[in-house]
């Protein structure tokens, strides 16, 4: 019987790893035979999960890192190339603020672009730069449900999501002929830390029932093997896509339960 798993001994960096989805991402690549390299601005976060690895042949490295500044995010793939070649780049990281539109400050809005987007363009220009000398490699970015159709309230994040989808099809276009393949993972409304922070449980049911056809939000544990499927050979002929995981929220409005009770 063959034993082998899918990403034994393929080095792995996934950025916002120690924590959310993030951190399951890393845990069922840890399970599939991966070398995990961890970013996370975090410290204290990433010394728990770390911890919470460090078990049996488990491989996992991490770094402290501010992925929207250049020369950290530089120096911090250089050490990690050193260490043996990244195979698969998973740019995880990203924040969210609810704020009306009229009321977003410069400092707001340049935090959620500088984090979610322009981080993503400094982990992958450095990680590709490398992908490029070996033409070989995986990307797989964490775009959003909200870069496909906007929600009030989240001007800048709904923006920098946005962005996110164009840079994967960019790089995906220019990426191409140096066997570097770039796809992106649009999740609806998941659970995470970071979302429980923000939302209520009072909020959360009302945008079930007005939104979710599935009638529920998402679990991180759903979202993952989304990015272990676009990062392997299952996916080789997949450049370029965004893979929506949202309950059904974008199929379009959702069905009043009057309708549905007569079906």
């Amino acid at each position: 019987m063959n034993t082998t798993k899918r990403f034994e001994n393929k080095q792995v960096l996934i950025t916002g790893a120690a924590r959310g989805i993030g951190f399951e991402i890393a845990k069922q690549f840890l399970g599939e035979g991966a070398v995990v390299s961890l970013f996370d601005y975090n410290a204290e976060n990433l010394t728990i999960a770390k911890k919470a690895f460090e078990s049996g042949e488990n491989r996992v490295y991490t770094y402290t890192v501010d992925v929207s500044n250049r020369q950290q995010v530089f120096d911090a793939v250089a050490i990690v190339e050193a260490i043996a070649p990244i195979d698969i780049l998973i740019n995880n990281a990203g924040i969210a603020h609810e704020s009306p539109f009229l009321e977003i400050d410069e400092a707001e809005w340049k935090q959620i672009v500088a984090i979610n987007l322009t981080g993503m363009f400094y982990v992958s220009q450095a990680v590709c730069r490398n992908m490029a000398r070996r033409k070989s490699g995986v990307v797989v970015n964490m775009a959003s449900k909200n870069g496909m159709d906007g929600e009030a309230g989240y001007a800048h994040y709904n923006a920098s999501k946005g962005g996110v989808i164009m840079l994967t099809k960019t790089m995906a276009l220019e990426l191409a002929h140096l066997g570097i393949r770039v796809n992106a993972v649009c999740p609806g409304y998941i659970q995470t830390p970071m979302s429980m922070e923000i939302d209520s449980p009072e909020f959360v049911q009302k945008f079930v029932d007005r939104y979710i056809p599935l009638n529920r939000t998402g679990k991180v544990e759903e979202v993952a093997p989304a990015f272990l499927f676009l990062a392997s050979h299952e996916s080789s002929f997949m450049t370029g896509q965004v893979l929506v995981l949202d309950g059904g929220q974008l199929a379009g409005q959702k069905a009043d339960n009057n309708f549905l009770n007569n079906i």
